[in-house]
This record gives C-alpha cells, structure tokens and sequence, in this order.
C-alpha cells in the first residue's frame, strides 16, 4: 500500500493519530458504559432477592463473552481463512443467490472494471466483486487467482457473518426477556384470584373435611373441559383444547382447582400455601434455562445457514416449524387441563367435598414435564432466528438483495413471526407456568431462598458424614489382610446399611421442611 493509501482509506500507519484516539475513546466509553448498566442491574436485582432474574443476568453475560470470544476468533483467523484457497467448481454449488443474478445486478459497470488479472475466475466475479470491497479482499484474490483458484471466504464475508451472530444473540435474549415480561404480566393478572381465595380464608383442609356432596357436573371447571366419553368426545377434547389456547386460556376455576390439586399432593400440610408467589418464582428460574443458546441450537443455525439455497425458499418453510411446534405446544397444555377434569368426571358420578384433581407427569409427552420447556426455548430461538435474519438481509444488502427473497415469501414470515411471539407471550407461557406444576413433583422454587440454602448445607453435611463413616468402616476392615478377606461382606453390608438408614433420615428429615418452606 502506498503512502497515501487508497480511496478505500489507508492503514493505521498513515491515520491520523487523533482520528484512532477518538474512535478507541468512543469505543471503550461505550463498552464501559454497557458494563457498569449490566452491574447496576445486577445490584438491583440483588437488592430486591431477584436471584432467579439475577442468574439469568449472569447468564447474557456469560452469552456477551462467548460473542466477544467469536469476534476474536473471526478476527484474528480472517486473513488466514481469506487464503484459503480452493477450487472454482465448489463456489458454483449450493449458492444463495445465482451468479446470473449477481452480475445482472452489477451491470455494465462491473464489465467494463474486469482486467486480465480476473479473467482466471471470471465465472464468479459476479459474486466476489460485491463481498470483496476493501482492498485487503483484493490482495487475497490476487493471492488464490495466481494459483486459479478462489478465496474459501473473502474478508467481507467473515464481516457480515460475523455481524449475523451478535445479531441473532441480541435478538433471542430481547425476545426472551419482552416474552417474559408479557407472559409474567398477564400470570400477575391472576393474583387477584389468590388475593380473593385468601380473603375468603379458603382452607384447603377444611375443604377436604366438608361432607357436602355435590354432582360433578355442577363444577365449572368440569363443565369447561368435560365433554362425554368415547371416541368422539377424545378428538373434541383435542380440537376444544387447540381452540382455548387462542381466549381464556386459563379461567378462575382452572386456576382454583389446579391450585388445590396442588396444595393437597404436595403440600397438605400448609392449607394456606401462596400457590401464585411460587409460580412466579418457578416461571423466573426457567427464564435463566431460556435466555441462553445452547450448542444444540448453534447447530442448528448452522444448518439453517447451509440449507439457504437459491430456488429452495428454506426461510419460508422453517418459519413454519417454530409455529407448528407452538400449537402443538398449547394445545397440549390445555389438553392436560382437559385430562385432568375427564380423570374426576369419568370415576365419579357425585364428589364429597371439594373437587380435586390429581397430578401426574403421565400426562405430559413421555412422561417429563421438562420437554415443554426444551420446546418453548427452541421455537423462541427459531423465531429470533427469522426475525434476526430479516432484518440483518435488509441492512446489509437491501431489501431487493436475492438472498432476502420475493415479497410473497417475505411477508408471512413476519406475519408468523409476530403472531409466535404474541401468542407464546399472552397464552402459552401462562399456561406453560400453571400447568406443568401438575406433575408428580415439585420444583425447588416451593422453598423461599433462605431455605433453599439451609437444605443445600444440611444435604452436604449428611453427604460428609456419610463419606467419613464409609472411609473409618473401610480402614478398620483393612487392619490385617486376613481380617480383610473374611470381613469384605460385613463391611459391604454394613455400609448399605448405614446408606438405607441414612436414605430414611433424609426422607423423614425433609418432610418438616417442604412445611416450613412452603410458608
């Protein structure tokens, strides 16, 4: 590069001094200023016992320093992927756009630019004239085309993808966070229901105690969900189910008897159980499991990035996945509901009391509650993803570039888009909160902090104690190697011994505590 450099700009040898110290300024005082707003945020929501939200916290942060590790990554192995060189027959393959295109869209004046020194790769200048605008691409060029060959992937690609990702992670974190800050104001709405049942001092053993016998069918939440048995009442339940989750998805009666079905598996021992404060806790500790990408879903983006062939509109059919997969979601929520209120209505003709359902993880896809979650966390990667990507096309290449698409392509993929996380905000993540609570256990959240910790300690205290009574039976059996032999199965047995009696104390022990922690 000559002195004065190029109309591209010239190097950092030939810059201005006080040009570079006040890009750098500009740049740290921005860096800085993002991290000392991520540190006051943290603080406040320690300050306000947000621990949940304060580990997700911590989780962005842990997504910011993986990007920051990609950019260095791209930064530093630019120019030596730039020369890597390989054969032209494997750029004319499996192309976003074709090269016909691309030098449509160049014109004349791509033609008349072309020298002797591209004539060796004049098959793909269409492609690489655009991507390859600073002068440093150039030289790369220059570098493969002396060998006839063509650049793996030129120095503005690396750019432009690179921009990809931090846009992609930017996006599902926003996305995540707007879902839950809607989803968890639209559970909030219900804690007048809690509000009222405490004011109406509903004593859940009381109501357990009450003889009143009452027909089944009397119920509101029966008559909801509870529509005849057969055949033909399952599909209604099914196609009744998908329709709820788009209004009412979660009634007063739904609430009130999920809440009591609850309270009398889990915790029978406190009545007057705060069954909405717990679920707000449950909702923010999976928050942190969802903020974050997860290697599963960076293979994802790598597959959806190589299935972008011209001719196959692969966007327009992935945004489909995500929606599907949305439906199929709340519409299995709902069912569980429907389940629930078929399992009283089909056994009992008159209940004495109160009605009361019973939990179970049977009612859940293989049995594990947890998937709804996995299923939850991919349709909000996915639709960033689309949402992510659309906006990256049209700020870096336009929206007329052949990657982004004809408009009848375009246009249902944001509509999708839109419609996915409205309705994933308003409905499924509600009905995600209450409903995956009827499972065969309980999650942690039961217990306030304080006591999450006093459990953790007392569990690793009785781990301890068991590891030095283990060592103290193992090294008074090892005493002479002829008490060694004949004393192997006693020593066996006695340790499984203490180990079963220990297992009972930790049974009998936690029990008192799901009391105390549930206040």
């Amino acid at each position: 590069m000559s002195g004065g450099g190029s109309e591209e700009g010239a190097s950092l040898e030939y810059t201005p001094t006080w040009i570079v110290a006040v890009v750098c300024s500009v740049i740290v005082a921005i860096s800085l200023a993002a991290e000392r707003l991520l540190h006051y945020l943290g603080q406040v929501l320690k300050r306000k016992n947000q621990k949940p939200l304060y580990e997700a916290l911590q989780k962005v942060k842990e997504e910011l320093m993986l990007l920051g590790f990609i950019s260095l990554l791209l930064t530093v192995s630019q120019n030596a992927i730039s020369k890597f060189c390989v054969s032209k027959s494997l750029m004319d393959n499996l192309l976003p756009c074709k090269l016909s295109e691309a030098e449509e869209a160049k014109g004349h004046g791509g033609e008349s630019a072309s020298t002797s020194h591209h004539l060796g790769v004049a098959t793909i200048t269409g492609v690489f004239r655009r991507l390859l605008a600073e002068e440093a691409s150039g030289e790369q060029i220059g570098y493969c085309a002396r060998k006839n060959k063509v650049p793996l992937l030129s120095v503005e690609a690396l750019h432009h993808l690179h921009i990809f990702i931090f846009v992609l992670a930017i996006v599902h974190v926003t996305f995540c966070v707007l879902t839950v800050l809607f989803g968890g104001a639209q559970i909030r709405q219900w804690k007048h229901w809690e509000d009222s049942i405490a004011k109406e001092n509903y004593d859940s053993g009381q109501v357990l105690k009450s003889r009143k016998v009452t027909n089944v069918h009397q119920h509101a939440f029966i008559r909801d969900h509870f529509l005849g048995i057969g055949r033909n009442s399952a599909l209604l339940g099914w196609v009744h189910s998908f329709v709820k989750q788009f209004y009412a998805s979660v009634t007063r009666s739904d609430y009130v008897t999920l809440r009591l079905g609850f309270i009398t598996t889990h915790c029978r021992g406190n009545p007057k159980f705060n069954f909405h404060k717990y679920m707000i806790r449950a909702l923010e500790d999976d928050f942190k499991k969802v903020v974050g990408i997860s290697w599963y879903l960076w293979v994802f983006v790598v597959i959806f990035l190589l299935l972008n062939v011209n001719g196959w509109h692969t966007y327009f059919w992935i945004a489909f996945i995500p929606f599907i997969l949305l439906l199929a979601v709340g519409t299995k929520l709902e069912h569980v509901i429907t389940q629930l209120a078929h399992e009283v209505a089909e056994k009992h003709i008159a209940i004495e009391g109160e009605l009361v359902v019973q939990p179970s993880d049977e009612h859940f896809w293989f049995g594990h509650p947890q998937i709804v979650l996995f299923l939850i966390h991919f349709i909000l990667f996915q639709n960033a993803f689309e949402i992510a990507f659309f906006f990256w096309i049209w700020v870096q290449y336009s929206f007329d570039s052949c990657i982004m698409g004809q408009v009848c392509y375009i246009i249902p993929r944001l509509i999708i888009g839109v419609f996915i996380q409205v309705l994933c905000s308003y409905s499924t993540l509600p009905l995600y909160a209450i409903v995956t609570q009827m499972g065969s256990s309980f999650k942690k959240a039961i217990f306030e902090e304080h006591v999450q910790v006093g459990l953790v300690g007392w569990a690793q205290k009785v781990k301890r104690k068991k590891g030095l009574k283990a060592a103290a039976d193992g090294s008074g059996s090892g005493s002479g190697a002829d008490q060694q032999s004949s004393n192997d199965g006693s020593t066996s047995a006695t340790t499984s011994a203490t180990g079963i009696q220990l297992g009972r104390l930790v049974n009998k022990a936690t029990k008192p505590e799901l009391t105390v922690g549930s206040k």
